[in-house]
């Protein structure tokens, strides 16, 4: 990312010199579908993000441009509303989270610019949504912790987005730290670091470039099956309150009996957040073989057991399950589309790039788009140039 460009591109919208805030997209390691079941995720922030160049007003007028869109939006702090805009309501939201929280905020000129691959799940949503709370509270002084910018941003996306988003995208952004992934308790939010030593290997994102309209469907139906079979096990033990606490025993007693589908899809998820912290222990260990065995499983149960996978996804795991210098890959994500992530060994990804890429357009006639990333740090200021206008 040029940051003199973007500075220069605010300087002559805004006639001011601006502070600089970057937040990061970030990745999910392994614990698909767990966070609406009090369970464990595993992501990390990755070296792609979103920056926001800012500046304070003497008036309560915010001004925002966005580079992406070439579109500006216009409106005060005592008018805050949801925009026509798509992209404003991010930052928006954030905006009308501190005023809902009783803090003072002043006008401001906020220029969006970074290269977080639009639609690719790297959540570029919840990036912009926390560079702008860490860049609110800079520019007023307000000493907000990473946790209260995290539940803001994810609230934001609730209200003005319209998204009911898990914490696991802010969390990641917020407190990403390179070289390492962070085990997540979703029920409780405690967290801990663990070191990712990929130790010549590369984490690679497949982007299928497809997106299946049952994906929105299929996600509310998941979660419905989810708390229907915690109802019933629920009912012979109350002190069940989700998916975290239930046993595969108690799946196989109580809700087996009722309905084989809700079974299998509460047994899916009750396997991942046991494959997730098992995942946990090996990273430990540093043993990436082993993190990689439960990828290609947590995929495996995706597809076969909880159902969100595609053929586009399937194809690319397929794809790179017996090659040896593959130790793990899985779809990324919600279903139906998105990215695959994989730890390929360094020297052998631009081999597999030009493979792969050329086997997927010549199945599906679709592009394959092809990040390499690096693990990286969370939100953070860049450039720290505080002026009134």
């Amino acid at each position: 990312m040029d940051i003199e460009r973007l500075i220069n591109s605010f300087e002559k919208i805004f006639s001011t010199k601006p502070t600089v805030v970057k937040s990061p997209g970030r990745i999910n390691i392994i614990g698909e579908h767990t966070d609406y079941n009090n369970g464990f995720v595993m992501p990390a922030a990755i070296d792609k993000a979103i920056y926001v160049a800012i500046s304070k007003r003497d008036d309560d007028e915010i001004h925002l441009f966005s580079e992406s869109y070439q579109e500006s939006h216009q409106t005060s702090t005592t008018e805050i509303a949801k925009a026509e805009k798509g992209w404003a309501n991010y930052i928006l939201g954030v905006a009308d989270q501190f005023v809902k929280r009783g803090y003072h905020i002043s006008g401001y000129n906020l220029y969006v610019d970074g290269d977080i691959p639009p639609g690719a799940g790297l959540s570029s949503s919840a990036a912009l949504e926390c560079a702008t709370a860490f860049a609110l509270a800079h520019i007023n002084g307000l000493a907000l912790d990473k946790m209260e910018m995290s539940l803001m941003s994810q609230q934001a996306e609730h209200i003005f987005a319209g998204v009911k988003c898990g914490i696991m995208d802010q969390f990641a952004s917020v407190f990403g730290q390179k070289n390492h992934a962070i085990l997540l308790d979703c029920r409780n939010l405690k967290y801990e670091y663990l070191p990712l030593n990929l130790d010549g290997y590369q984490l690679v994102l497949m982007n299928t470039n497809v997106k299946h309209s049952l994906s929105d469907s299929a996600y509310n139906t998941r979660r419905q099956q989810c708390e229907q079979g915690v109802a019933w096990v629920k009912a012979h033990h109350p002190e069940i309150e989700s998916l975290r606490d239930v046993t595969v025993a108690q799946l196989n007693q109580y809700v087996k009996p009722q309905n084989e589908d809700v079974y299998i899809k509460c047994r899916y998820v009750v396997e991942e957040i046991a494959r997730t912290q098992q995942a946990a222990v090996k990273l430990k260990e540093g043993d990436i073989t082993a993190l990689g065995m439960l990828m290609y499983a947590t995929h495996k149960g995706l597809s076969e057991i909880y159902e969100v996978s595609c053929g586009e996804l399937d194809f690319l795991v397929n794809f790179v399950r017996d090659l040896d210098y593959v130790l793990g890959a899985r779809m990324m994500g919600g279903g139906f589309g998105g990215c695959t992530i994989n730890v390929v060994k360094q020297q052998n990804v631009a081999a597999l790039v030009e493979q792969a890429s050329e086997a997927y357009e010549s199945e599906f006639g679709v592009k394959l788009d092809v990040y390499v990333v690096q693990t990286g740090d969370g939100t953070s200021l860049v450039k720290d140039t505080l002026q009134s206008v």
